[in-house]
């Protein structure tokens, strides 16, 4: 793609570390959001994201201040005009998105990608707000993506496939690890997997089996370390899938199938414990813990990008 502009809106956590990976990439990037405030405190995000980044010797000084400098901080929707590839990330409502793209859609140029950052809408249900939708799907970024590598591409029934094929190779020249959904599937693939699992966390601390301390320490000292190395499928590989195969046998039938929402999850949310946005959750962040345990996330995950995807010992 010639023109190297991105819109991205909604200026809020996603919002500000996705403008950071596109500026980091080389991009010409406009952060538009509605209000002033909203922006101050994107801009504020960016700043201190890139210190850290500094400060682990993933960015030199001078490329954070020139990726800084490819920030656009706006107001002014006249930016979407002239951009090749639009990037919402707004509220994580159906209908909110719709309207969105209702009104911006038709602003951009014509052959410009339209993406929407969702943890698991339907695309094709967003779609329909949109002009031109073959030209539009989904981006799923993890939080926060300016650490994290994996960017899930998902495709909505009306998207076409030299678009899909252009956001990829849109998203591994900034350094990505992009993956195509190719079915508009609720949850996608991240969410599905890490929902299953949270389920199963959440049966085995129920039933009494383990504390919630144990259950992170299985997922940290074993679980974590084989996938984060390998994935679920060639793990399976190594240990052999005859094995694997006589245990799927006789475990399957004993792991929590339920339904409906976690009650003990329900329950937790009900007491007001939100986690470190809240100064608690399954553990607690009261006082200065919160800051403490989002700067040992960030060191932690920084220090395993740089194993596995940069490889920066």
């Amino acid at each position: 793609m010639e023109q190297r502009h991105v819109v991205i809106v909604g200026a809020g956590i996603m919002g500000a570390s996705l403008a950071q990976v596109y500026a980091q990439g080389g991009w010409q990037v406009s952060l538009y959001n509605r209000s002033q405030k909203g922006l101050d405190r994107a801009r504020g995000t960016v700043l201190k994201n890139q210190e850290l980044l500094c400060a682990q010797g993933m960015l030199a000084p001078e490329e954070a201040a020139q990726a800084v400098g490819r920030i656009t901080f706006t107001l002014d929707r006249d930016c979407m005009d002239s951009c090749a590839l639009m990037l919402e990330t707004i509220v994580e409502d159906l209908e909110a998105k719709r309207i969105f793209w209702q009104e911006a859609s038709p602003l951009a140029p014509e052959e410009a990608l339209l993406a929407t950052n969702t943890s698991g809408l339907p695309i094709s249900q967003i779609a329909q707000a949109v002009h031109r939708p073959e030209r539009f799907m989904g981006q799923h970024w993890l939080n926060p993506p300016h650490l994290m590598p994996l960017c899930e591409i998902i495709r909505g029934e009306q998207t076409q496939q030299p678009y899909v094929e252009r956001m990829y190779q849109l998203v591994k020249d900034l350094g990505k690890e992009p993956v195509i959904v190719k079915k508009d599937i609720t949850g996608f693939l991240a969410n599905r997997l890490q929902y299953a699992m949270l389920r199963e966390a959440l049966y085995l601390v129920e039933e009494g089996a383990a504390d919630v301390e144990d259950i992170d320490t299985v997922l940290k000292a074993g679980l974590g370390l084989r996938y984060a190395a390998l994935g679920p499928f060639r793990v399976c590989d190594f240990g052999g899938l005859d094995t694997y195969n006589r245990v799927n046998q006789y475990l399957n039938e004993t792991l929590c199938d339920r339904k409906e929402g976690d009650p003990l999850l329900a329950k937790i949310v009900a007491e007001g414990r939100c986690g470190v946005k809240s100064g608690a959750g399954f553990y607690d962040y009261s006082g200065d813990k919160a800051a403490q345990a989002t700067a040992e996330r960030d060191a932690l995950y920084i220090a395993l990008a740089k194993v596995l995807y940069q490889k920066k010992p």
